[in-house]
């Protein structure tokens, strides 16, 4: 998998760093007053479901982060396979430090690898089709960096990351805007004039939008939004592989199938993200 822009050193710092001073404080006082300062042991990730592992890498940082000197050993990398009593990794150094970040670690693990086993399902519905599986923005505040890192490492295929690196013209867009043409002009007149280059894509809801954005021209994309399967046909038809086309809005894995075959060259899919079951796991003492 390659490495995505958003996983640099400082961000990854920065969600550590901001996820501890929620959890910890002014101090692990359970820690600090149970523990001796000079007690070391070991744990291990121990895997209580079936799935797709992820995290993993997260949680090297994470325990790197909280003490260098403790050492992880990997059992198991992200993206495997898994089930019911498998180890991921085991973790040694000073017990405090094992148990001030057991619980980032378990937070984080769990819904990734809960977002990498259902994105995995949902690619493998894909099978025989050129379509690709598309996560949102719909991601829980402050952890869309593990939540779009998880998408990957399940098989999909992370959208913009956020506001800022593309333009989106979704359908309040075009409202506001005073129609498809109009919010497309707009975007490409912004853009001359600010010197940025940035994707376009434009959502619509009718052929008769569809239409509307090939004559207007100037896009990258057309979303074609809460479509029947045999609508999307007619748009693919008339968009005829000038613009990548997304299919979007209340797709399930019922349906997924059937929105793939009439081709689309993305599905995105917000429920990868925000109504996922994390996978059960706890980090134990051996």
């Amino acid at each position: 998998m390659q490495t995505p822009s958003y996983l640099t050193p400082e961000a990854l710092t920065a969600f550590i760093q901001a996820a501890l001073a929620e959890d910890v404080g002014d101090g692990d006082h359970s820690a600090l007053s149970a523990i001796p300062a000079e007690a070391r042991n070991r744990a291990h990730l121990l895997i209580k479901d079936a799935g797709v592992l992820a995290g993993v890498a997260l949680a090297r940082h994470i325990f790197a982060f909280v003490d260098a000197d403790l050492v992880l050993e990997g059992r198991l990398e992200d993206g495997a396979r898994v089930s019911y009593g498998d180890v991921a990794f085991t973790v040694e150094g000073r017990a405090r430090s094992i148990l001030t970040a057991e619980r980032l670690v378990l937070n984080c693990m769990q819904r990734m690898s809960g977002i990498a086993t259902h994105t995995a399902h949902l690619v493998s519905l894909l099978a025989g089709t050129k379509a690709r599986l598309l996560d949102t923005r719909k991601t829980t505040p402050n952890f869309r960096l593990p939540e779009k890192w998880a998408v990957l490492i399940g098989g999909g295929v992370n959208h913009r990351y956020g506001l800022f690196d593309m333009i989106i013209l979704k359908d309040n867009h075009v409202d506001y805007a005073g129609g498809v043409r109009q919010a497309i002009e707009a975007s490409r007149a912004y853009l001359a004039q600010t010197g940025r280059q940035l994707p376009i894509e434009i959502e619509t809801r009718s052929l008769a939008e569809v239409q509307q954005a090939l004559d207007a021209g100037g896009i990258d994309r057309i979303m074609l939004d809460n479509m029947a399967p045999a609508q999307l046909r007619e748009a693919v038809a008339l968009v005829a592989g000038r613009y990548q086309l997304e299919a979007s809005g209340g797709i399930t894995e019922e349906t997924i199938a059937d929105v793939a075959a009439t081709g689309v060259d993305y599905i995105s899919v917000g429920a990868l993200t925000h109504s996922v079951r994390s996978l059960d796991m706890s980090l134990k003492a051996f």
